[in-house]
């Protein structure tokens, strides 16, 4: 086992993921710290979570005065793909892995250091998964730091229009997907009509805007499941192509 040469390929392989990361944790600290939030509070927030959808949603929540059990079950709810991601990767560790060694690299799980572990053949070993998260960590961190800190220089009119910046994040996050598949498509239009409902129907208007995205977001996922179940001999085959 050449412990260098994983670690290289490992830093090498995170490198991009960092650099893009950067841009977008930018706009998470220059979001977080415009709306009320101490620079340190949006650091820590990235550092703990590393996670972009769900910070934002859980910020925004917070932002609004949302109690905690609210900001704690939306950022939950949306972060749970990244149970199933370690689960996933689990199953390919070198044997021998220490659960330490399982707790500090599950942490750097996201989509994009998920799927350049999934692309790597053979046993995934510690070395490799510590040097490809260490940059997402850093990119992460450091952009929300930055954008944090540059939050308190610029004009409040520049400050009100970077708002814009979180829901163009939230339809970079689900157009690509949503132009390939018709069955996510179709599971999006329903996590929409269901919000759209809890939140435009008198009955359901004691319902906060954090619970509303959890039932939603429950209700496309399960309608989905329902409507559109994967085949298992086509999952096996696309598993196999991507290997």
């Amino acid at each position: 086992m050449n412990v260098r040469k994983d670690l290289v390929q490992g830093l090498r392989d995170g490198f991009p993921i960092g650099l893009g990361y950067a841009p977008v944790a930018f706009t998470f600290g220059f979001i977080a710290v415009s709306g009320g939030l101490p620079l340190w509070a949006a650091a820590l927030i990235s550092l703990t979570n590393l996670t972009s959808a769900g910070q934002f949603a859980g910020t925004n929540l917070i932002l609004q005065g949302a109690g905690y059990i609210e900001v704690a079950m939306t950022t939950f709810v949306i972060n749970i793909r990244y149970m199933l991601m370690s689960l996933s990767l689990g199953q390919r560790l070198e044997k021998g892995t220490g659960i330490l060694s399982r707790m500090g690299f599950g942490f750097g799980i996201t989509d994009e250091t998920f799927v350049m572990a999934s692309l790597k053949p053979g046993i995934l070993r510690a070395p490799y998964l510590f040097g490809l998260i260490l940059f997402p960590i850093l990119g992460w961190n450091l952009g929300t730091i930055l954008g944090g800190s540059i939050s308190a220089v610029l004009p409040e009119a520049l400050q009100n229009a970077m708002g814009i910046a979180l829901y163009g994040m939230f339809i970079a996050l689900i157009v690509p997907a949503s132009r390939d598949s018709i069955h996510v498509f179709l599971i999006v239009v329903m996590a929409v009509a269901a919000n759209c409902m809890l939140k435009y129907i008198p009955v359901f208007s004691f319902i906060s805007p954090g619970f509303r995205i959890i039932l939603s977001t429950v209700a496309g996922a399960g309608l989905g499941a329902a409507l559109f179940p994967r085949d298992e001999a086509e999952y096996v085959k696309k598993e196999g192509e991507t290997e």
